[in-house]
């Protein structure tokens, strides 16, 4: 059997789809035939088929690389429920987790994927065990980041190619959404590519007009697109806080709407992504957070009420309406404190290197983190907390802390969801012996509850859940949490709360904060990408003349394309060049009845049949100024 009957037998069986989308067979048949492949789709076609449909059709592992946690996470959990194994190591495991997943790598036949951090790579750990497994290919997502152009460089994207020549033979697949034809050629080279290869969809969407509109009263024109367009929607804003007040607002006017936000926790975010995916819930009012590997295909229109940091970021979210190919909408709001909120936004997001210094040293005294200690520690962080005992601003701290996770130093969690583990401390014969005490028998009942609801509890930990054994023995989750935690203070137990508070993750060892930034060009190569990126998004919003498609896909190397003729800037063309051709129609009369008829007032009225009067007139002044008559 060939390997295009294959891939379509896996297709079928694993996603139920008789057919490929445009180009991702051509992109798994090049990966089959072990060429490095590069992969330029956008937001909605489809990229992770394009490496676990060829890693399945392949004997062995493939290592997906990606700096998203949640999204790890979520592609695992999917996989699984397709009977497919897969497997993650991400900041938070314990050393035991992680090792027992890197035994799986190398043990497990049926393992077929294994998701990772670019910051792993380098972990000796990691490192010792990379040379013994079994690779089928290497998939890179967010491949723009390995990029010192991209708008999300991050350098430990850069440990990649360090493992190449350990498996010359096994092919990369590099992926990501939006990436200018610079950062397409820096890609390949960065990751090492034999040769160019590349396979790019364009990024027209013939579907999906394009406006962006300069109002005062922006919820007032949100209500009005929200109450024309009929279907689902997306509403996206800059903050948390907004998302809420949005959301009320909507609902106030009778529109079903809810707000999402990396704040919330993974129970709630996920009801609301739910309700909102079978339709229970009309408009989602979130920040960048939302939209994420969600694939709607019905979102009938997307609006902008703050102007993103990027067009990247931008072309990403609005791309998310229409994915069923019918006509949707785009809308970008904008008054003119919003382009200096920009620059603002900006400034915030670059704070000195000596400032970012100072905030790594500051939170390795406040966790006692030693120099040259400290690898694979976590710790809560409330950053508004810390923020207010240092005295500092928490948006640059918070900034701060976003560039040192791109130095690959530390990972901060803020989507974090860690479940309660318990494990007994003593063997079942320890265990019989303690039974007669007064501690224990204070406690028994609900001890018997714990073993009869969870297997394995003198041999590792286990995954509970604490309400549901607060509703099993008819207590309160925090009376549960108490009895809990009485049993760990006289050590029956060893129990881990479950846990959503964000944490700090050292990837690496504490370094003299002087040596954070081990080349300050960098940042400075960093900052001034990013300025150009700013001054890219302020030139779509204020140019006034070239088609908003074009704009767009202009700015990602598509040079030439066709006008829509649907978004504002066309449709204002268009009303222009016809108030011209009837300007021209109204002059030519209006001189063509002149030399005969000199009374203003008689040429109006004898034009009256043809034309609107006030046109008329606005036409007759113009010439009588032009001194034409």
């Amino acid at each position: 059997m060939d390997n295009s009957a294959i891939i379509h037998q896996i297709l079928k069986k694993y996603w139920g789809y008789d057919t490929f989308r445009p180009l991702q067979e051509d992109i798994i048949l090049s990966v089959l035939d072990n060429r490095d492949t590069m992969a330029l789709l956008p937001t909605g076609g489809g990229k992770s088929i394009c490496f676990q449909v060829p890693a399945m059709a392949k004997p062995g592992l493939c290592i997906v690389i990606s700096p998203l946690i949640a999204l790890m996470k979520d592609q695992v959990q999917n996989l699984k429920k397709k009977g497919i194994k897969a497997a993650a190591i991400y900041s938070g495991m314990n050393q035991q987790q992680i090792r027992t997943t890197l035994d799986n790598c190398l043990f497990d036949k049926d393992l077929k994927f294994l998701y990772l951090s670019p910051e792993r790579l380098k972990t000796e750990l990691f490192r010792v065990n990379l040379q013994r497994m079994n690779l089928s290919m290497i998939a890179v997502d967010e491949a723009h980041c390995i990029s010192q152009w991209g708008y999300d460089f991050r350098p430990p994207y850069l440990e990649i190619a360090e493992i190449r020549p350990l498996f010359p033979q096994v092919p990369v697949l590099a992926l990501t959404a939006t990436a200018t034809p610079e950062v397409v050629k820096d890609i390949q080279e960065k990751l090492l590519f034999k040769k160019e290869n590349v396979f790019q969809k364009s990024f027209k969407r013939d579907n999906l007009t394009y406006y962006v509109v300069k109002e005062q009263d922006k919820n007032g024109r949100m209500l009005r697109i929200i109450q024309r367009y009929p279907g689902t929607g997306i509403v996206y804003v800059r903050n948390r806080r907004k998302t809420q007040e949005t959301a009320e607002f909507l609902k106030r006017h009778g529109i079903s709407a809810d707000f999402y936000h990396a704040g919330l926790d993974s129970t709630e975010r996920d009801r609301k992504q739910q309700e909102w995916m079978e339709g229970t819930t009309r408009i989602i009012v979130s920040t960048n957070a939302f939209g994420m590997g969600i694939d709607k295909p019905d979102v009938r229109f997307v609006i902008h009420i703050d102007i993103p940091d990027t067009l990247e970021g931008y072309f990403q979210e609005a791309g998310r309406g229409g994915r069923d190919l019918q006509p949707s909408i785009a809308v970008m709001l904008y008054d003119d404190s919003d382009l200096k909120e920009l620059q603002r936004n900006f400034k915030l997001s670059f704070p000195p290197i000596q400032f970012i210094q100072q905030v790594y040293n500051d939170l390795c005294n406040k966790f006692r983190v030693p120099i040259h200690e400290g690898q694979d520690q976590s710790f809560p962080l409330d950053v508004g907390e810390f923020a207010t005992e240092h005295h500092y601003n928490p948006v640059e701290v918070f900034n701060a802390i976003q560039l040192m996770e791109k130095t690959g130093a530390v990972q901060f969690d803020t989507d974090r969801h860690e479940p309660a583990r318990l494990t007994f401390l003593m063997t079942k014969e320890d265990f019989d012996l303690q039974k007669k005490s007064a501690t224990f028998q204070k406690e028994e009942e609900f001890v018997k509850l714990l073993l009869r609801s969870y297997s394995g509890l003198f041999s590792r930990y286990v995954v509970i859940n604490e309400k549901e054994l607060a509703r099993r023995a008819e207590l309160t989750p925090a009376q549960v949490v108490a009895k809990l935690m009485y049993l760990k203070k006289y050590q029956f137990i060893d129990y881990q709360p479950s846990n959503q508070q964000p944490r700090l993750y050292f990837v690496t060892n504490r370094v003299d904060e002087k040596h954070l930034f081990y080349d300050p060009d960098i940042y400075y190569r960093r900052k001034q990408v990013a300025e150009k990126r700013v001054e890219a998004v302020e030139h779509y919003v204020l140019h006034h003349s070239v088609c908003r498609s074009q704009l767009l896909l202009s700015y990602f190397g598509e040079k030439q394309s066709d006008a829509c003729g649907k978004c504002d800037i066309c449709l204002k063309k268009a009303h222009d060049n016809l108030k011209k051709l009837e300007f021209e129609k109204i002059s030519a009369a209006v001189r063509n009845i002149y030399p005969h008829c000199q009374d203003i007032k008689m040429i109006v009225s004898q034009l009256c049949t043809q034309f609107e009067e006030d046109k008329i007139v606005e036409v007759v002044r113009w010439l009588i100024d032009q001194k034409k008559i």
